[in-house]
This record gives structure tokens, sequence and C-alpha cells, in this order.
């Protein structure tokens, strides 16, 4: 089971239980109480079928309940909650569980919001680049700005924007493009770059505009509605050095055969070198404007194509010779269609980071930071190469250390804390030492604001405490789980033969064919390989070759595979259609009902050996952990959940 997919299932069932019910202890596990409100949360979260709620599938689920909480007790009896792997996991879980709590939610919806509407409209843009590091001296930063600043005057004072932008741009592409961006929407550009675009009008020139690239002029040379995204299928001949003329050619015979009306899927598989679609047509995924910065042409041509169905004529690209072929157009979704994954792309996106550093400068004023910058520039003055290769040490007066470096809620933070998280945290870095230093002090501040702000956050929101709590019990259960039966069940090959000889009989099946099933989607192939078959030839490597998937020789029951299902049950070499596939089916011989051999049945063993090992562990659990139904919160939780 993928770790992800698990901790998703556990938390979906997560903890937001009402605070209208009065805790009552549910049960007692090595004398600790687990309470029936969590209990009939959960209940009600995984159960929404009227028929659920009667006393015998809610016993059902308490003795899952039950189990559940054993395993992560043992999970805590043996430490897995404080090793260094199970905390930074926990740490990344908890930060994502605060934002809807602690992100300035408005932000967000506004953000969000505006980059729809930004998504509704393409604009084409030219630009200017004096590059300078986010981590310059102010020395070097007021260098570049006044560079950018005299190149906006000479534009401004009337030389082409294109000509000073080859003259002076620091974006290699300046060079051969004059700066020309093309066409792009939101999300695709820096934020505080696309602001400035989506701001000017057609033919005005920003003022200079810094982002992590350093200084920008920006020029708007149109604005469109936006075209949404196409999907198109390709077929692509590579050019290497000296085969221009070559691969032209061929492009064009190919190009000819289509005009002709040969299949364009069957030319995509002979000749198309994307490995990765030419077996499925040469579809590609749906993109948008400025998806493919490496090869406009392509998306000039995908997007120029009218109707499904339509082919281009061929073109040249950096990266060969190409055919497109147009499958669909897709508009702009409706906002209420997108909003939810929008949403999340901008919570990850530069521009609710600037949002948040605007919300970082106002915690710091709601939880009163004070700081004292004379111990914290004490500090910084032990900054040396040391910390460049995170290797430094504390080589002051160890008075220092108890000196308060910044105050928060009033409570004083000192210079002994803030050095051993230096010691502790620091990186190999290629920035100053006084840089990485600064960035160490501002990671402890925002630690400790996060601190401070998740106190508030538990007494202000039980909700929040029950969420990491879910969180941090289905982290500790996969973990215990991998090592007590996932990992353990399929690496014990002898536990396994014990198992499989012991519980034969669990393992018998009915008729059975021995087959070999070979798989494409190209129908015309499959007919040629049909005739070479007939005429007593035998299929080769190369054919082979062209089967989109071979299924190796083995023992098929009725309801493993729609092909050898659909097949004649009889010795031979069959062909079968399903879904727009067409299958060849060699079955090599009759099975008659019997036992499974080991390896036939090895899956359904697996699965049966842990399902067996979890049982004893669970057992072995109850014996070590003793368990105690209160009855009177037994009652109370039947009594809750099947009230009408």
């Amino acid at each position: 089971m993928q770790k992800g997919l698990f901790i998703v299932l556990v938390v979906l069932a997560g903890h937001a239980w009402g605070q209208s019910l009065r805790p009552r202890t549910l049960f007692l596990i090595h004398e600790k109480p687990v309470y029936t409100d969590e209990f009939i949360y959960l209940y009600k979260k995984n159960h929404l079928k009227p028929e659920d709620f009667t006393d015998q599938k809610i016993n059902e689920y308490l003795d899952l309940f039950t189990n559940f909480k054993l395993k992560v007790t043992e999970a805590k009896a043996r430490g897995l909650d404080t090793t260094e792997a199970f905390k930074k996991e926990f740490k990344t879980y908890r930060e994502e569980l605060k934002k809807p709590y602690v992100a300035e939610k408005d932000a967000l919806d506004r953000l969000t919001k505006e980059a729809y509407q930004r998504l509704m409209e393409e604009v084409k843009a030219s630009h200017i680049l004096i590059t300078i590091k986010p981590e310059a001296t102010p020395a070097d930063t007021l260098i570049a700005y006044d560079k950018i600043v005299a190149t906006r005057e000479r534009i401004l004072g009337g030389e082409d924007f294109e000509k000073v932008a080859r003259e002076v741009s620091e974006d290699p592409s300046a060079k051969s493009n004059g700066g020309n961006l093309g066409y792009f929407t939101a999300m695709q550009m820096v934020y505080p770059f696309e602001q400035a675009a989506y701001k000017l009008s057609v033919g005005e020139i920003s003022k200079p505009v810094r982002t992590r690239f350093g200084y920008h002029l920006v020029k708007v040379t149109d604005r469109k509605p936006a075209r949404g995204e196409v999907e198109v299928s390709h077929i692509i001949l590579r050019t290497g050095t000296g085969d221009g003329a070559k691969v032209k050619n061929k492009i064009l015979e190919i190009y000819d055969q289509l005009q002709g009306g040969r299949s364009w899927e069957e030319l995509c598989k002979e000749y198309s070198e994307d490995q990765a679609t030419k077996d499925t047509g040469g579809k590609l995924r749906p993109f948008g404007v400025g998806a493919l910065p490496g090869v406009p042409e392509f998306e000039v041509v995908a997007f120029s194509l009218k109707e499904p169905g339509e082919i281009s004529d061929p073109f040249q690209s950096a990266y060969g010779w190409h055919i497109v072929r147009l499958e669909k157009k897709i508009p702009v979704p409706p906002f209420k269609e997108v909003e939810t994954a929008l949403k999340r792309k901008v919570a990850r996106d530069e521009r609710l980071q600037i949002a948040d550093r605007k919300l970082l400068e106002a915690k710091k004023i709601q939880f009163g930071l004070l700081g004292n910058n004379d111990v914290k520039t004490l500090i910084m003055s032990f900054a040396d190469s040391s910390l460049q290769m995170g290797k430094w040490k504390w080589k002051g007066d160890d008075l220092i250390k108890t000196k308060t470096i910044f105050t928060l809620q009033q409570h004083n933070y000192t210079a002994g804390e803030f050095i051993s998280f230096i010691e502790k945290n620091q990186l190999v870095s290629a920035g100053s030492p006084t840089t990485a230093m600064t960035q160490l002090y501002d990671r402890f501040l925002e630690e400790k604001l996060a601190e401070v702000e998740e106190a508030k956050l538990l007494a202000e929101n039980p909700d929040f405490g029950n969420l990491l709590t879910e969180y941090k019990e289905g982290i500790l259960l996969f973990t215990i789980m991998e090592k007590e039966v996932w990992n353990r069940a399929p690496e014990d090959t002898l536990g396994l033969r014990k198992f499989y000889n012991e519980n034969k009989e669990k393992y018998k099946a009915g008729d059975r064919v021995r087959a070999k099933v070979l798989a494409t989607t190209n129908k015309n192939f499959l007919e040629e390989v049909k005739r070479k078959i007939a005429a007593g030839d035998s299929i080769k490597g190369g054919d082979l070759k062209k089967f989109s998937s071979i299924q190796p020789m083995r023992n098929y029951e009725r309801g493993q595979s729609k092909a050898v299902d659909r097949s004649p049950w009889a010795i031979g070499l069959h062909n079968v259609d399903v879904d727009e596939t067409y299958y060849l089916v060699e079955i090599e011989n009759l099975v008659p009902p019997g036992l499974k051999s080991f390896d036939e049945a090895r899956a359904q063993i697996v699965s049966d050996y842990q399902e067996m090992l979890e049982k004893k562990w669970v057992a072995q659990l109850k014996q070590k952990y003793p368990l105690k139904i209160n009855k009177k919160g037994k009652k109370f939780v039947l009594k809750e959940l099947t009230k009408k």
C-alpha cells in the first residue's frame, strides 16, 4: 500500500468531532482512555448509509477501532514517534494541516480569483533583465537598480525596446529574440513579473520590477482572450548532425501518405521517434499557451488548427520535423470547476509566499515580538567560514548564552537556544557567513512564532489538535504495519511455503487455460500478423516489439483476463477485440480443476499470510496492553449512533 494513500485514508476519517457531546470514556488501553466523541465522529464520517447504523455494524467497527489503537500504542511504546524520520514527516504534515487555520484565507481566495481572471486573458510581453541575486549586498543591488533605471530612460527617450534589449539585457535569449517572451497567462511567470504585465496597457513600459532573478523592464505588446488548451497528437522525426535534408524528405513522404489516406495511427507507430507516444497515436497531454517555451513553433501550429482531425503541414523545430493533428480544443473551464485545484496551486506559488511574508510581519506584531539587537549583533559577529562548511561551533563566552535574544508573548528566548539551533540546523552554504547566519536567525524566529501560534490554535481550536493526532497516529500505524505485516510477509519465503502447505485447500481453482496474450491498438498490424501466421510464419522478434504488451504463458481462470474470457477455450491461436484493443490469445492447453501451484497462488498466499500475521500480532497486543471496555460508554455510543 502506498504510504501517502494510506495516510489520506486515515485522515479522511479525521478528527473534528463536535464539541456538543460531553467526553466519556469508551475504553481503556493500558489504562489510557479513548473517548466516545472520537469514535462517534469517526463512525459518522465513514458510514453514510442509514443501514450502517445498527448495533451489529457499530460493534464490528468498534473491534477495528480498538485494534487500531492497540497498534498505535505499540508503536509509541517502541519509540517510533521519537525518531528523526517520524519527526521530519510529521512536521511536514503539521505545517500543511495548519494552513487552513492560520493562512490569511481572504488572501488565498483573493489570489485564486485573481489567477482565474488572468487565465481568461493572454498577454504578450517583452522584457529586459539586469540580474542580481536575492541575497546581494545593498551596494550591488544599487548598481543593478541604477543600470535598469538608466536603461528605462533610454527607451523612454525614444530608443527601440528590442534594440536596447539585445544590447543590455542579461537574459541569454535576448540576443536572439530581443526580449520577446511570446504569449503567456497566469501562473507561468514569477508573480511580480506577472503582476506588472497584467497591469500594463499595450505599448506601456513598466517601472523596474524586482524578482528573484533581478530587475526587469516589462513591455506589453498585445493582449487577447485566452484560447484555453489544446490536445494534439504528433509525429516527430528528430534531426541530427548533417541529416537535415534526409529527415525533411522523410517527413514530406509521411505527409504525402497521410494525404493519400493511410492511417495516422499506423504511420505514427511506424515512423514517429517519440517512444513514449508512438504506440498510442502520438497523443500528448493537453497544454496551454506558454507551456512549451522550448518549442514555440509547435505551440503556434497546434493553436492554429481549427477543427478536430485537422493535420498540419510538416514544420521544423529545434528538436526535428513534426506533423501535428488536432484532437480537441479545451476552453478555460468555469471557475467552480477549477477552484479547488487552482487554490492548491496558488497555495504553493510565490504569490502566496509574498502574502505569507506580509502575514509574518503581522504575526510579529500580534505576538509582541521584542528583539534584542545588541545580542543578535554579538552572535552574528561570530559568523565565519566554518558556517559555510556546516561545521560552526560556538566559541564565545557561555555567559552570552543566558541573554535574551528576543521575546514573544512575554516569553524570553535566549541566545543559547539560538546557538543550539545553529549548530543543529547549519548546512553547507555558498552564501557569505553573515548571510547564512541571518537565514538561520530568520528560521529560528519563524519556528518560535509557529510554536506560539500553534499553542494558541490548540487552545482555541480543539478540531486542530484532533486532526494533528489523527495524522500522527496514521503515520505511526503505517510504520508499524510495514514492520510487522506488510514487509514481513513477502520476505518470509519459508513461512509462505509452510502456510501454503498447511492451507492447500484454500488454493484450488476451477477450469483454466494455459495461455499467452499479445495486445495492440493497431488493427491493421494485427491483421498483418495473422496473415503471416496463416502462411506458416512464426511471430518474429521485429513483430513482437510492435505489440503494446505481451503477457507470458501462464494459467488463467475465468475473470482474470477479458481477452482470455472472450476467446474460445480451445487449443490454438485466437483473436479478440476488447475496448478498442486487439488481442492474439495463444492457448497452449486446457488445465483441469485442481490445486494451484505455489507460484500461481503466490499473491493470494501473501495476502492470506499477512492477514494471519496481523491476527496473531493483535492477539499478542491484547495480552500486552489490557483492553477494558466501559459499558456505560459503549451504551452511550450505541444510543447516539442508532437514534433516529
